[in-house]
């Protein structure tokens, strides 16, 4: 790993259920809107035998706004949509152009899906019980599969450097960003387009999910997702995508790009405990945001904000506030500005770590950390500081994104101010 190749963010897009584009996206962001909804199926056979009432739908957005052509809708799923749409702002936003200033065999592609196109799997499952497996479409396998979100995005940009799909459930995001800049680290690119991608609000997830006593079952939207205070009943599922683009430093510099943050920490672990409860004792998170916050040579006297996973459910946030003590120590982790922007969108799932990867690269660039809604009865074990209700203005040095998966996948991210 060569750490004379600093890595940046240059551009960043965004498809959430609080704007399909980085300005709206911000706005809402800082004002705090909810984005949480009453679910809609749009077919509603579709929904006997669940319970789940709201969720983190993406609202407004047409594939063909975002330059895919009818060809490229047609034969793709909507989480491959939702990713396209995101690189192809996010590359926009970066100035970057592949043949002009990046060569294509320099530019890669890390782009993650926790489920993959789980649409296309019921939509084709359905066609093969109604009319036989003769009638499944030849195009269900290329659709479907977890890593043509990636694939699709390089096709459609000429990316011909390193194309590789994470897997590791609510940690993908952060995962492939985390991997990516390992990887300009290397030299294996000059630039990547990283993040993740996720479309799972249908019947058999949400069933899945609810049976396992995971989700929330409220019906109003603004009580149904509340991390870290004490009502809290379980997350609400979301979807939409996010994707940054990390670039070389002096590739960056010398064709002139605007530079958002720098990218200068990652740590990632796995708690071998169990599929789906996190590690009560909070160790194995804690040693990735450790290392994380070592490689970026944090320090005391910095400002520091951390987006937290924060699901709303009960384990996961107090296990997630015990991990930031320890990895922290309690002075440290008292002094963090800390919250969770799940409570406005629900959970993205694979494309969680990245979306907050992009709150947490625009709240260095405002100046502000966005709030945590809704948390008006704070949890006597969750007693840090979690930025209630409101933004707050604040100098941000530093800013962690954590991210905590299904299988015990532990994995932080660090950005700060360039200097």
């Amino acid at each position: 790993m060569n750490k004379d190749r600093r890595v940046v963010v240059t551009g960043m897009g965004v498809i959430s259920p609080i704007g399909n584009n980085i300005e709206d996206f911000k706005a809402a962001l800082f004002a705090g809107k909810c984005g949480i909804s009453p679910l809609d199926f749009g077919d509603e056979r579709d929904a006997d035998g669940i319970n789940v009432k709201v969720a983190g739908q993406v609202r407004d957005f047409n594939p063909a706004d975002f330059g895919l052509t009818p060809q490229e809708i047609r034969k793709t799923d909507k989480f491959s949509h939702f990713a396209l749409a995101a690189a192809l702002q996010a590359l926009k936003d970066s100035g970057l152009v592949p043949g002009e200033n990046v060569s294509g065999d320099m530019l890669g592609v890390y782009m993650g899906s926790g489920i993959g196109g789980l649409d296309t799997f019921v939509r084709q499952t359905k066609n093969m019980t109604e009319n036989g497996g003769g009638r499944v479409s030849p195009m269900f396998i290329p659709m479907m599969i977890g890593n043509i979100a990636g694939a699709n995005i390089a096709i459609k940009v000429g990316a011909q450097g390193p194309c590789l799909t994470h897997v590791s459930a609510c940690a993908t995001g952060t995962n492939a960003i985390g991997e990516a800049f390992y990887a300009i680290q290397r030299g294996d690119a000059e630039a990547i387009i990283a993040g993740g991608s996720e479309s799972a609000i249908n019947p058999i997830a949400l069933g899945g999910f609810q049976n396992a006593r995971a989700l929330s079952l409220e019906e109003d939207p603004l009580k149904a997702c509340l991390p870290f205070d004490a009502r809290r009943k379980g997350f609400v599922m979301g979807e939409g995508a996010g994707a940054l683009v990390l670039e070389e430093y002096e590739h960056a510099r010398l064709r002139g790009a605007k530079i958002l943050a720098e990218i200068c920490g990652y740590g990632n672990t796995c708690d071998a405990y169990h599929v789906t409860a996190p590690s009560p004792d909070g160790k194995p998170a804690s040693r990735a945001i450790a290392k994380a916050l070592k490689q970026a040579e944090f320090s005391s006297g910095e400002s520091l904000y951390i987006n937290a996973h924060g699901t709303g459910t009960h384990l996961n946030d107090t296990c997630e506030t015990l991990a930031i003590k320890l990895a922290l120590g309690e002075d440290l982790a008292r002094k963090a500005a800390i919250s969770s922007t799940k409570s406005m969108t629900g959970h993205l799932l694979g494309a969680a770590g990245a979306v907050e990867a992009i709150a947490c690269v625009l709240a260095i660039n405002e100046s502000l950390v966005p709030p945590t809604i809704g948390l008006e009865q704070r949890d006597p074990e969750c007693d840090l500081d979690y930025v209630p209700l409101q933004a707050r203005q604040m100098n941000i040095d530093i800013a962690l994104s954590n991210s905590l998966g299904f299988g015990g996948h532990n994995a932080a991210i660090v950005f700060r101010k360039v200097k």
